[in-house]
C-alpha cells in the first residue's frame, strides 16, 4: 500500500462506548477521504435505553445533527418490542399471545413529527392458531388493508394420524399451505425431514395483477389452476439430495465425495438426453475448491493466499483447445478490501493514443466505502441507465478507460456518481437527492429537493416511482407487485407484474408489451430447479444449481428446436462474466461497473445474448433494469435498494445502503444483509457440513449455546465458543466485520470433531465421529432425549451419569467408604468436559434417577437455596445459570455439593462408580 492509502486510515479507530450495564450507547467512527487527508469527520451513532435496560432509540450521525432519530422502540415489561418507529420503514406494531406466538402485526403506519399516527394506508395481519387442546399450530393468516375487508391470505392443513399419512411421514406435518400465489402441497417426507414430493399449483387468476386472494375454509381448491407442478427428490440416509426430478420430468443427479462435498452432477432430460455438468471437483484439506472440470471440457482452478485464505486467482481455460478464457487476479489491502482485479486472459489494447489495460482498480475511504474506481468500458457505452448497452462482437469491440467517483453523506447514502471517460467524451454526473427526514433517496430527476423525496415512498419505505412516469405498486407485504415502464394516454401501458409465495420469493413474472396493434405477453413460472418461460417462444430453463463459481442453465424447447447449454463463470462477488456453450466455446463476456451496470458486453453473433438473464451479482435482471435478489430489488444506476430492509437493522441504521458501499468486496445473497467474500462462506459451509439437516439459524444458535446440541459436545463447544469470541472480539474490535459465523463454526467444529464422549459401558471413552448424523455431533447413544435436560447422560436403567476428578488419596477413601468425602473437590458435573480439565483420577458416578433434580431443589452451598433461576430455554445464555443449584465454573455447568445436605444426597444416591483414567492436567 502506498503512503496515501496508509494515511487515510491513520488514527481512525472504531470506538465503542458502553454504559455500566454493558449496553452500547455510542459507536464512534472517524471518516477521512483520500482527497482530503487533513480533514477527519467524527461520526457518532447514539443508542438510548430505559431504566430496565431495554433499548429506546438509535440515531445515526446525519439525523442526530438534525435532532431526529432513526428508530424508536416501545417494549413490554418482558422486553418484547411492541412498537417500532423507523424513519425509513415507518411505524409498525407487533403483539404476541400468552404463548409468545405472533398474534397481530400492523405495518405501513405513518407517524408525523408530533407523534400522531396515520393509519389510512395501514396493513393488519392477524394470526389464528389451533386451540389449547391441540398442538397450537397456525391455522390461517388474515390480511386487512385500511378501509377494506379482511382477507384470509394463508391457510394451513396438517396431516392426520392415519396409516396413510404415517407411511409418508406426514402425520402432524403441514401438507397443504395455501398462500398468495396458490397452493404448496407436500405429499411425502423422508425420515431425515427432506421433502420427497412437493406440488405447486398457481391460482386460476394468477395473471390478474388486481387479484387479492381470499381462501375459503371449504373447497379452497376451487380457486386453483388445474395445472400441477410436482418436484420429486431422492435423498440418502444423511439427508443429502441425490436425484431431483422437476415438474417437466427432467432429472438432476449429483454425487458427493467422502467428506460430503459435491463431486459430480449431470442432467438427464425427459427425452433421455444426458449432459454432464460437473465432471470432477478437487478440494483442499480445508474444503476449499481447487479445481473444477465441467462437462464442456472447461476447467476452472482457484488459488488462495496462504496466510489469509483469500481467493487471489480464478483461472478458466479449455485445456484441449489450449485456450485461456478468463484469468482473474485479485489484490487486497490488509483488511481484505479488493484493491484491483486483472484479467490476464485479455490483451492490453491501444486506442486513440491511450493504453487500455484489462484491469479494475479501487480506492476506499477510512470507513471502507468505495470512493473511486477505474477500469475499461466500451467506447459506445453511453450514460448508464435502466437499459443495457448494445453488445458488440469480439473482433469489433473498442474499449476506453473510465473513472468513477462516488460521494456519500454521513449516513452512508450515495449522493453522487461522477463518471469520466475523456477519450469518448462520455462524461456525466448522476445526482441523488436524499430526504432530510430519513434515508429515502431518489434520482434528482424525480425530486430536486430533499423535502420532496418522502412523498415518493410508501409509509413502509417502498419507492413508488422508478423513473419519471414509471410507477411502482406494492403488495400489502411490501413486495414489488407491478411496474409500469410505459404509460399511454387512453390506452393500456406496458407492465411487468410479479406474484410471490408465503416466503416472499417470486413464483410468477408476467411482462406485457404493446407493439403496434399487437400485445405480447411473456410469462415465467419459477419452480425448484426449473423456469417455465412462455410468450413469443415457449421453452424451459433447467437451472443446474450452484456449481462453484459457475451457473449452468440448460435451455430446452419441447417443439424440437435445438437445446442450448450455457455455462456462466462468476467473479468474486458472483457476477456473471464469461459465458461458454456446451462445447466450451466462448459465447459472451460481460464486465460491470462497481455498483452494477454493464461496462463491457461482447458476444458471438449467434450467442443469443437475450437468453442471458442473470448478470450482476449472479441475480436476474428484469426488463425494468432492476435486479431481483429474493427479498428486495436493486437499482444499479443509483447504487441503492428499492425498498427498506425487511430484516431491520442487521446491516446498520440505514435500511437502503447497498453492501456498506463496498460492492467489489462484499456481496448480498438475498437482499437482507451483505456477506464476506465467498472464500469465507465456503469455509463456513465446509465447517458446518455435518449439520446437514439443520439450518444456518440452528448453527448460529448452537454457537450461542442455545441451539440443537445436547450432551458433552455441547459443553465442550460452548466453552471453546466463549474463549474464541473473547479473543476474536479483541482482535477485530477495529473492524466492521466482527466475529463471523464462518470462522467461529470452523473453530468449534474442530473442537467438537476431536471430542470423545464417554460410552456408558466402556472403561475408556469411545470415539464418536463428527460425521455420525444419527443425532447431532457428539451426542452419546444414551444421551438425554431432552436437549435442555440437566442430566446429560443416563444408563440403560435411566440412572444419571455424573463426573468428577479427585486426588488419589480421596479416591482411596471413596473405595474404602463408598462415599465421596467432604473436601474442596465436591464440585461435580454432568459434563465430562468439566472434570477433564483437572489433574487426578477421573471418576464416573452412576446415580439414581432424580438425583440432579434433588440437588437442584435444595441448591448448593455457594448458591442461594431459595433462588430459582430460569431454565436454559428461557435464559438463552448457554449453560450458565441453568437451573437452581447450578453454577458456572470455567464456562462449564457444575453442581457444588458443599459439605452438608447436598453431599449427603449425592452419597445416598450413588449406584456405582468407575475409575475411568488418570488425568495429568494442571488444575484450572
Amino acid at each position: 500500500m502506498n503512503s496515501t492509502k496508509i494515511a487515510v486510515h491513520q488514527k481512525t479507530p472504531t470506538v465503542t462506548v458502553l454504559n455500566n450495564r454493558g449496553h452500547v450507547i455510542r459507536d464512534i467512527a472517524y471518516h477521512r477521504h483520500p482527497d482530503s487527508l487533513t480533514t477527519t469527520d467524527e461520526r457518532i451513532t447514539r443508542h438510548q435505553y430505559d431504566a430496565r435496560g431495554f433499548q429506546l432509540s438509535s440515531t445515526d450521525p446525519r439525523l442526530s445533527d438534525a435532532k431526529r432519530t432513526n428508530f424508536r422502540y416501545l417494549t413490554s415489561l418482558s422486553g418484547q418490542v411492541l412498537r417500532t418507529e423507523s424513519c425509513d420503514a415507518g411505524t409498525s406494531l407487533a403483539l404476541s399471545d400468552a404463548a409468545g406466538r405472533p398474534m397481530i402485526a400492523v405495518s405501513q403506519i405513518s407517524t408525523d413529527e408530533n407523534g400522531k399516527d396515520d393509519l389510512s394506508r395501514g396493513v393488519t395481519h392477524t394470526f389464528q392458531y389451533e386451540g389449547s387442546s391441540s398442538a397450537g399450530r397456525p391455522l390461517s393468516i388474515t390480511e386487512q388493508l385500511a378501509g377494506h375487508d379482511a382477507l384470509i391470505t394463508e391457510r394451513f392443513i396438517y396431516g392426520d394420524n392415519s396409516q396413510a399419512a404415517k407411511d409418508k411421514n406426514l402425520a402432524g406435518v403441514c401438507t397443504h399451505h395455501y398462500d398468495p400465489a396458490g397452493l404448496t402441497q407436500t405429499e411425502s417426507i423422508a425420515l431425515t425431514g427432506v421433502p420427497l414430493s412437493v406440488t405447486r399449483q398457481l391460482l386460476k387468476e394468477a395473471d390478474n395483477p388486481d387479484l387479492s386472494v381470499n381462501w375459503p375454509e371449504n373447497n379452497p381448491d376451487a380457486l386453483l389452476s388445474a395445472e400441477k407442478h410436482t418436484t420429486q427428490t431422492i435423498a440418502d440416509a444423511t439427508g443429502a439430495v441425490l436425484i431431483t426430478t422437476d415438474s417437466a420430468g427432467h432429472q438432476q443427479k449429483v454425487t458427493y465425495d467422502i467428506a460430503g462435498l459435491l463431486r459430480t452432477s449431470r442432467i438427464i432430460l425427459k427425452n433421455g438426453t444426458e449432459k454432464i455438468i460437473i465432471k470432477s471437483v478437487d478440494y483442499s484439506a480445508a474444503g476449499q475448491k481447487l479445481r473444477e472440470e465441467h462437462g464442456n471440457g472447461v476447467v476452472t482452478t482457484y488459488t488462495y493466499e496462504p496466510q489469509t485464505q483469500r481467493l487471489i486467482a480464478i483461472k478458466t481455460e479449455h485445456p484441449a483447445k489450449k485456450k485461456v478464457l478468463q484469468d482473474l487476479r485479485y489484490e487486497y489491502d490488509p483488511v481484505g478490501n479488493v484493491l484491483s482485479v486483472t484479467n490476464d486472459a485479455e490483451e492490453t489494447r491501444f486506442w486513440h493514443n491511450q493504453k487500455v489495460v484489462p484491469k479494475n482498480t479501487y480506492i476506499y475511504d477510512s470507513l471502507y466505502q468505495l470512493v473511486s474506481a477505474g477500469g475499461r468500458e466500451m467506447a459506445n457505452a453511453g450514460q448508464q441507465s435502466s437499459s443495457l448497452p448494445d453488445s458488440s462482437t469480439f473482433d469489433k469491440a473498442t474499449y476506453t478507460n473510465y473513472t468513477r467517483n462516488y460521494t456519500y453523506d454521513r449516513a452512508g447514502n450515495m449522493t453522487q456518481i461522477r463518471h469520466s471517460a475523456p477519450t469518448t467524451a462520455n462524461n456525466y454526473t448522476t445526482e441523488i437527492t436524499v430526504s432530510n427526514r430519513s434515508n429515502h433517496a431518489v434520482l434528482k430527476t424525480l425530486a430536486a429537493t430533499p423535502d420532496k423525496v418522502d412523498a415518493l415512498f410508501t409509509p413502509g419505505g417502498q419507492q413508488t416511482q422508478l423513473m419519471p412516469g414509471q410507477t411502482l405498486a406494492w403488495t400489502a407485504r411490501a413486495e414489488l407487485h407491478n411496474v409500469m415502464p410505459v404509460t399511454r394516454k387512453g390506452a393500456a401501458g406496458d407492465s411487468e407484474s410479479y406474484c410471490y409465495g408465503a416466503d416472499s420469493q417470486r413464483i410468477l413474472k408476467i411482462s406485457v408489451q404493446k407493439t403496434g396493434n399487437s400485445t405480447q405477453t411473456q410469462r415465467v413460472i419459477y419452480l425448484p430447479g426449473l423456469e417455465l418461460r412462455t410468450g413469443t417462444e415457449d421453452y424451459q430453463v433447467i437451472c443446474a444449481g450452484a456449481s462453484g463459481r459457475a451457473q449452468v442453465r440448460y435451455l430446452h424447447w419441447a417443439d424440437g428446436k435445438k437445446d442450448h447449454l450455457r455455462f456462466s463463470y462468476d467473479n468474486l462477488i458472483g457476477s456473471s462474466g464469461l459465458e461458454t456453450d456446451g462445447d466450451g466455446n466462448q459465447l459472451s463476456q460481460e464486465e460491470y461497473y462497481p455498483f452494477g451496470g454493464t461496462a463491457v458486453l461482447v458476444a458471438r453473433p449467434d450467442a443469443g445474448i437475450d437468453y442471458k438473464t442473470h448478470r450482476y451479482s449472479g441475480k436476474e435482471r428484469d426488463a425494468t433494469g432492476l435486479y431481483y435478489y429474493g427479498y428486495r430489488y436493486y437499482q444499479p444506476w443509483a447504487g441503492r435498494w428499492l425498498s427498506s430492509d425487511p430484516a431491520g437493522t442487521v446491516d446498520g441504521l440505514n435500511l437502503f445502503r447497498m453492501v456498506r458501499n463496498n460492492p467489489v468486496t462484499l456481496y448480498d445473497n438475498d437482499g437482507l444483509a451483505p456477506e464476506a467474500p465467498k472464500s469465507l462462506r465456503q469455509l463456513a459451509k465446509d465447517a458446518t457440513k455435518d449439520f446437514r439437516r439443520y439450518t444456518t439459524k440452528d448453527v448460529q444458535a448452537y454457537m450461542g449455546g442455545i441451539g440443537e446440541l445436547g450432551g458433552h459436545a455441547f459443553a465442550a463447544a460452548h466453552e471453546e465458543t466463549e474463549i474464541q469470541i473473547d479473543k476474536m472480539s479483541k482482535k477485530q474490535r477495529g473492524t466492521e466485520f466482527g466475529v463471523t459465523l464462518d470462522k467461529m463454526s470452523s473453530i468449534i467444529t474442530k473442537k467438537v470433531s476431536s471430542y470423545k464422549p464417554a460410552n456408558s459401558y466402556d472403561a475408556e471413552p469411545a470415539p464418536v465421529s463428527a460425521k455420525d448424523r444419527s443425532g447431532l455431533i457428539g451426542v452419546p447413544v444414551y444421551g438425554s432425549a431432552d436437549k435442555f435436560s440437566a442430566p446429560l447422560e443416563r444408563d440403560i436403567n435411566k440412572n444419571e451419569i455424573i463426573y468428577r476428578t479427585i486426588s488419589e488419596e480421596h479416591y482411596s477413601k471413596l473405595v474404602d467408604t463408598g462415599t465421596l468425602s467432604a473436601t474442596t473437590e465436591t464440585s461435580v458435573s454432568p459434563a465430562l468436559a468439566y472434570s477433564e480439565k483437572y489433574s487426578g483420577v477421573l471418576v464416573r458416578f452412576t446415580m439414581k434417577e432424580g438425583t440432579i433434580a434433588k440437588l437442584t431443589d435444595i441448591g448448593g452451598a455457594v448458591n442461594d437455596p431459595a433462588g430459582k433461576r430460569l431454565g436454559l430455554e428461557q435464559l438463552g445464555s448457554g449453560w450458565s445459570g441453568h437451573r437452581a443449584g447450578f453454577k458456572t465454573e470455567g464456562n462449564q455447568m457444575t453442581i457444588h455439593l458443599g459439605k452438608g445436605t447436598g453431599l449427603d444426597i449425592f452419597n445416598n444416591n450413588i449406584v456405582t462408580y468407575n475409575r475411568m483414567k488418570k488425568m495429568e492436567k494442571i488444575a484450572a
